[in-house]
């Protein structure tokens, strides 16, 4: 795209998400689907995660709230992900999916930790802990 909010985006994104799963969704995008990754680049990352008012941890914890609110799990993962890459502690995530279970449903979270934990343990896994 080449403007300073989306280069912003990317960067934040890769941060975040990491290269291979930027790059994956990049290369993956078809003339149909690639002006959504550059939306998603461009107002998500570039546009809100960059502003000053939240930091990425909290941002991370909001996420995590609302995709378990909304069962998303694909999305559940990669923000789990990000959520470790934003410096949660697994105790951290733990205690947001007990709170979406009281507040969100106990078979939301029950998915969201499901995934949390698959996430956690391959993360563990790639750090050789």
């Amino acid at each position: 795209m080449g403007n300073a909010r989306y280069e912003a985006g990317l960067a934040l994104r890769r941060s975040v998400l990491g290269d291979e799963y930027v790059n994956r969704s990049l290369e993956n995008a078809t003339p149909f689907t690639k002006p959504f990754q550059d939306l998603v680049t461009e107002y998500c990352w570039g546009e809100v995660w960059t502003r000053e008012g939240l930091d990425r941890r909290t941002r991370s914890i909001i996420n995590l709230a609302m995709l378990t609110a909304l069962n998303r799990p694909h999305e559940i993962a990669t923000h789990v992900r990000g959520a470790l890459n934003n410096g949660l502690s697994e105790a951290e995530i733990c205690e947001i999916l007990l709170q979406t279970a009281i507040y969100c449903g106990v078979p939301a979270a029950l998915d969201s930790f499901r995934i949390a934990q698959t996430v956690i343990s391959d993360s563990k896994e790639k750090a050789g802990k």
